[in-house]
């Protein structure tokens, strides 16, 4: 799978060991940065991130600042990004099975490595269920964000 990866000077040591457990497993890792622990502003990287999943450059996308939650407010800005802030494996499997999430962020002072690994794992072993209550759901998301930006959709 083709992942796009993206943190903020909090969120980059983990960056770096969780792009490269990437490869290792098989995926093709599109690195946004940052790429230093100087101080960036993570709307910055997670704009980045948010547009590379949405045009289609990455399927997926992991996104990584200090507690995840500014990251994942930021990201979630962007249409068509559905991004969740897991520190649990349930909710990464089930954010995907159920709400098509498509952006992965996490709390590099919240979560340790190992089980940041897991979590991304889980992430992108999952699949979106497609039952149509979840459909009924996304199509409802889906026109809160349209009436939102103005922009129509189906």
């Amino acid at each position: 799978m083709r992942v796009a990866i993206a943190a903020d000077h909090a969120g980059y040591p983990l960056k770096q060991l969780i792009a490269e457990r990437l490869r290792v497993d098989g995926h093709d890792v599109v690195d946004l940065g940052t790429h230093s622990t100087e101080p960036v502003d993570y709307p910055d990287f997670a704009e980045k991130l948010g547009e590379a999943v949405r045009s289609g450059q990455a399927e997926r996308g992991v996104l990584i600042c200090g507690s995840g939650v500014g990251a994942c407010i930021a990201v979630n800005k962007l249409r068509g990004v559905r991004a969740g802030l897991c520190h649990d494996t349930y909710s990464a499997h089930q954010g995907v099975e159920h709400d098509d999430m498509n952006v992965l962020c996490l709390g590099s002072r919240v979560v340790g490595p190992e089980l940041a690994a897991e979590l991304v794992r889980t992430f992108l072993g999952a699949r979106y269920l497609g039952e149509e209550r979840f459909e009924r759901r996304l199509q409802k998301l889906r026109r809160i964000e349209a009436r939102e930006t103005g922009v129509c959709s189906s």
